[in-house]
């Protein structure tokens, strides 16, 4: 993607400083997303070499979900009052120590305990990338920057579909772990290199912020990690269970008593003026529900593909490398159209788009072959989501003041997480009663998975539908932002030379 491409006189992305800035802050969300991803081609060979049981093997994947989502308003928080830079290189630090555990887990307990911790680091690194981001570039810039992430971010899942694969087939599983270090180490040499240390609470927004509200931190954190734990054990419970319910009902309860806490607070967590910015929570809200049906059939055509087609590993990658490309388009098309129509109609065109392509997958047959049937319904949802994904970053992002960057960073990057765990938790359950009702009714297997995965899919086009009109909500901003307290402290002034 040429983001120098008609860039204003005196732009920063248009310097070797802006570029390689921006390329360090999309590295880190690059590792986020992908390790989201890169895990789920290893999963068979996980289970067979640990031991895992089916039930168990989930949490593979669901503690890093659930720590990620958990911890992502304190992470975002802490970024605006203890200094982006400084979560920024612990989360990192975190990250890489927590995979290398991963990658040498003999057991069970410690790669549950290692993705964990994973989560934990994302939730730092992340939030604090994204509000490096919009703090840093501004205007016209920020449109190119913000594209250029929502593209990496989307691109992330398909790569690390691919890169998983490719590594589990030919090298092992524990390498799905260890292609993390080089990326973090990378991170650390540019975030020492490249961004100055901004002090937090020494500086203006940390003044500003006035201190840090412990309960609310508390408060919020349980009930986010008590949501996406209950979200996530549903569909083995069963969704009228009364652990589930107990857990929604307790959830709520932590929720309702964190609003309750922030209402009291002089210097809240989550100060409310936040909501009152124009079209931030409808750009939650769409990504929330967006996800919910883009993480959820990735998921569903990835076993498809195995399960039903035979597909290998590798194999299963490879598919989805187009889909890459056409996430690439997608963002760098909304990137040169936001100026004229606003992010309002890129965000309805990609959810439509995207629906459009998923609902063409979800009448996918037992004998199914790629170029026939999923090749091009893939690559229309590709470009969809490159649309939807870089509009509702920029939507989120708009008119947020500085002091409350990592916040708003951190609101759209839990929506990103609530709605895949809610997604996949929830689709999950639909595919199985399809399937098993077909199995009932002495269905083969093939074909009974075949149909579990439609009614899934099915679904998931609804709620890119159900996204797009949320979205009509959304903030439709042509480049209005809010003038940043500190322009571009976040760079070292010495990074001329380089």
């Amino acid at each position: 993607m040429n983001t120098s491409a008609a860039s204003p006189p005196g732009s920063f992305l248009a310097t070797g400083r802006g570029k390689v800035t921006l390329a360090l802050l999309c590295a880190v969300t690059f590792l986020d997303v992908m390790d989201g991803a890169i895990v789920n081609v290893a999963l068979p060979t996980i289970r067979t070499h640990l031991g895992f049981s089916v039930q168990s093997l989930q949490w593979v994947v669901s503690g890093y979900l659930i720590t990620y989502g958990g911890f992502l308003l304190l992470g975002g928080r802490a970024g605006d009052l203890l200094g982006r830079r400084r979560l920024l290189v612990a989360g990192t630090v975190l990250f890489a120590a927590s995979s290398l555990a991963c990658g040498l887990a003999d057991d069970q307990g410690l790669l549950v305990g290692g993705r964990l911790a994973q989560g934990f680091g994302a939730a730092m690194m992340s939030p604090a990338a994204l509000s490096i981001l919009t703090t840093t570039f501004q205007g016209a810039d920020r449109h190119k920057a913000l594209g250029l992430w929502a593209g990496i971010s989307g691109m992330a899942s398909a790569v690390g579909l691919l890169v998983g694969g490719v590594l589990t087939q030919e090298f092992g599983w524990r390498w799905v772990f260890f292609v993390s270090l080089p990326i973090c180490a990378l991170v650390l040499f540019g975030a020492f290199r490249i961004l100055k240390d901004d002090h937090g609470g020494r500086s203006a927004a940390g003044r500003a912020s006035g201190g840090f509200d412990a309960v609310g931190a508390l408060l919020a954190t349980a009930g986010m990690l008590l949501l996406i734990f209950t979200v996530v054990k549903a569909p083995d419970a069963g969704w009228g269970a009364s652990r589930t319910i107990g857990g929604l009902a307790a959830s709520a309860a932590l929720m309702a008593a964190f609003l309750a806490n922030e209402q009291r607070r002089a210097h809240p967590l989550v100060p409310p003026s936040i909501f009152r910015i124009r079209g931030l929570a409808a750009a939650d809200a769409t990504q929330v529900i967006a996800w919910a049906g883009f993480y959820s059939m990735f998921f569903f055509v990835t076993l498809y593909m195995q399960n039903v087609l035979g597909y290998s590993q590798l194999r299963s990658g490879l598919a989805y490398v187009p889909v890459s490309v056409g996430i690439g388009f997608g963002s760098t098309l909304a990137t040169k159209m936001f100026v004229r129509t606003g992010t309002r109609p890129i965000i309805v065109s990609g959810a439509l788009l995207a629906a459009a392509g998923i609902l063409w997958l979800s009448r996918i047959p037992v004998d199914g072959t790629y170029l026939g049937n999923l090749l091009a319904p893939l690559v229309i949802m590709g470009v969809g989501l490159g649309l939807l994904y870089a509009g509702v970053q920029t939507a989120a992002n708009a008119g947020v003041p500085e002091d409350q960057a990592g916040l708003a960073a951190a609101l759209i990057t839990a929506s990103f997480q609530l709605g895949s765990a809610l997604g996949l938790a929830v689709f999950s359950g639909i595919a199985t009663s399809r399937t098993s009702h077909l199995l009932a009714a002495r269905a083969s297997t093939p074909a009974a998975l075949t149909g579990g995965f439609q009614r899934a899919l099915l679904v998931s086009a609804l709620c890119l539908v159900a996204a797009g009109v949320i979205a009509l909500r959304a903030s439709n901003t042509r480049g209005e932002f809010a003038a940043p307290t500190e322009s571009r402290q976040n760079l070292e002034p010495s990074y001329d030379a380089v």
